[in-house]
């Protein structure tokens, strides 16, 4: 008799098992072969994403849309926020509607449609199809004082570029949220061990997606043409598509069981609102009037259930909701990082005038220059380093030690290194604007625009993104185990949708903060510059972050020693106990 692997899920009426034939060696081969398949689809999605996301920036500031700084770095932080901000909404139609399956191959349709938005905008043809005819500048009287406010034009082609951004966010945060438990799903039979290195992998395919993108994608479409640039992600999400449909023979799928959304909203309006809930009981005389063993049976969890998961998430939400700041300072890597990094001096590639350089490339009196996107491959690149080092020398070490931090602790020193990358670009910008007062400046195109730069190397911005990396993995990720392993199994899917919304309201937050400032009189507001940012003052927009996230980190150390001891205490068994199977 074999030794048994791991204990069986219960199968689910509707769950369809592999439909391809498989001897003793089977289950474990195609179990394997299924999770292979949702990491590839994982990487060449990611790679899509990033693709999008790492020159958005430059690609609405160049001459095709002509947008300002500040309207780019808005546009690339309501993306980067939406695509987060709308987790739960891909999470409820798999739970209720489709499936994880389903969800997660109509998402992938719905990409591949809107991500040829981009690149059907990169050429003029195209453009004027989507967008119509960009409007020429007005023609107004001279303003008669410095100071005078002057009107700032309405981008262009913003309302159809929006829109695609946010069907784009919606098809990636469904993915997001429906593939990571799809592919648990497929190796789950095969015990723990395997679940967890499921998602050790899973981390990896993220990150090696961003480099293959960043490396290839961000240099052609910096110095080649966006319109090729654009259209390699399409190509991603394409062949991510065909692989997922490819690999559906040997998918586990589950029908969808409902979601408990309406229980928990039930439960707050019950907790916060008695008089409006007894309003709301009066409308149902037959369901007010019977006792709950005999109202007729409802598929899904039981009230007991429902009132046990509203006080998990009552304990939990506190902890998540003090890391929004956080995402604030992460996500500006791909903002206002990006921004500045075009306002200090690039390097060319290859030299002025090499002796190995093309005619053509010397006709064109220019060299390629180095893609301001590949400074995230520093983030990454620390990621990719410090994740198995950290799992399998430093934790282990620590481990013997009895110095492992928990995850709260560790979320709390990964905001500390947040808080040193913010310090760090507003140090080098005020470094950066000395250079530009005192008219030290250097003239650069990148694409077909250009910056009056300081000549400050770009090189100086590593710091802030190794400090940004180290941060992700000790925030990110612990947060993401801490939302996983304290939610009950029957909300574990809602729970960690509620942390990827966080994550995008702290995005949104920070483009609103960015519009805020932007405003007359703001430390953002640079209306001469046409794009450059060198009458801004971002060094004090990085120091109010870095405040913000200080004031935050503290209210969040005393919340997490608030939730451990309370974690520790013998209430929190009775109260809190979760079904870890």
């Amino acid at each position: 008799m074999p030794a048994p692997r791991a204990r069986e899920q219960p199968r689910v009426p509707g769950e369809r098992r592999p439909l391809l034939p498989r001897g003793v060696q089977g289950p474990r081969r195609w179990r394997r072969a299924a999770g292979a398949a949702v990491l590839l689809v994982e990487m060449l999605e990611r790679a899509a994403f990033f693709g999008i996301t790492a020159n958005l920036v430059l690609y609405l500031n160049s001459t095709n849309f002509n947008w300002a700084g500040e309207q780019a770095s808005r546009a690339a932080l309501v993306f980067l926020g939406a695509s987060y901000l709308l987790a739960p909404v891909g999470g409820w139609l798999a739970d209720v509607y489709l499936g994880r399956y389903r969800a997660v191959a109509l998402s992938l349709l719905l990409y591949l449609a809107a991500s040829g938005l981009l690149p059907a905008t990169a050429f003029p043809d195209g453009r004027s199809s989507f967008c119509g005819e960009m409007p020429e500048s007005p023609l107004g009287p001279a303003c008669p004082s410095p100071d005078c406010p002057r009107a700032s034009p309405s981008p262009y082609c913003a309302p159809v570029l929006y829109a695609g951004l946010l069907l784009l966010a919606l098809a990636a945060s469904s993915v997001r949220s429906n593939l990571t438990s799809f592919g648990a799903d497929q190796v789950m039979d095969l015990g723990r061990d395997a679940t967890r290195r499921f998602f050790n992998w899973f981390y990896w395919s993220i990150n090696l997606g961003a480099v293959l993108s960043l490396l290839v994608v961000a240099f052609i479409q910096q110095n080649i043409s966006f319109l090729l640039g654009y259209s390699i992600p399409v190509g991603c999400v394409g062949l991510a598509f065909f692989i997922f449909l490819f690999a559906t023979p040997v998918f586990i799928t589950k029908p969808p069981m409902g979601s408990q959304v309406s229980s928990m909203l039930k439960l707050a309006l019950q907790n916060c609102c008695p008089q409006l809930w007894q309003r709301h009981l009066a409308r149902d005389h037959q369901g007010a009037c019977l006792l709950p063993d005999q109202r007729s049976p409802q598929p899904g969890a039981s009230p007991q259930e429902d009132i046990a998961n509203f006080q998990v998430l009552v304990k939990i939400l506190p902890v998540m909701v003090t890391l929004v700041p956080y995402w604030m300072v992460y996500f500006q890597m791909q903002s206002t990082y990006v921004l500045q990094g075009l306002h200090l001096h690039i390097p060319n590639i290859f030299p002025a005038n090499p002796s190995n350089i093309s005619m053509a490339l010397r006709a064109q009196g220019s060299s390629y220059k180095i893609p301001e996107a590949w400074l995230l491959l520093a983030n990454v690149v620390v990621v990719l380093i410090l994740v198995p080092l950290k799992d399998r020398l430093i934790d282990p070490l620590l481990l013997r030690c009895k110095l492992l931090p928990s995850a709260l602790q560790k979320m709390a020193l990964g905001m500390f290194f947040g808080f040193t990358s913010v310090i760090v670009a507003g140090v080098l910008e005020m470094e950066r604007l000395h250079y530009i007062h005192h008219n030290q400046t250097v003239s650069q195109q990148i694409g077909e625009v250009l910056y009056n730069a300081a000549p400050l190397s770009i090189w100086w911005q590593i710091p802030q993104y190794l400090l940004i990396g180290i941060s992700e993995i000790f925030a990110s990720i612990p947060g993401l185990e801490f939302a996983y392993s304290e939610a009950p199994r029957s909300m574990q899917g809602a729970i960690m949708g509620i942390f990827f919304c966080l994550s995008g309201v702290g995005s949104l937050l920070g483009s609103s903060l960015v519009a805020l400032l932007s405003l007359p009189g703001g430390w953002l507001h640079c209306p001469e510059d046409f794009g450059n940012i060198n009458n801004c003052r971002m060094d004090l927009y990085f120091f109010l972050l870095a405040g913000i996230q200080a004031v935050t980190a503290l209210l969040f150390v005393w919340i997490a020693g608030r939730y451990e001891r309370v974690s520790q205490g013998p209430a929190s068994h009775s109260c809190f106990s979760r079904d870890r199977g």
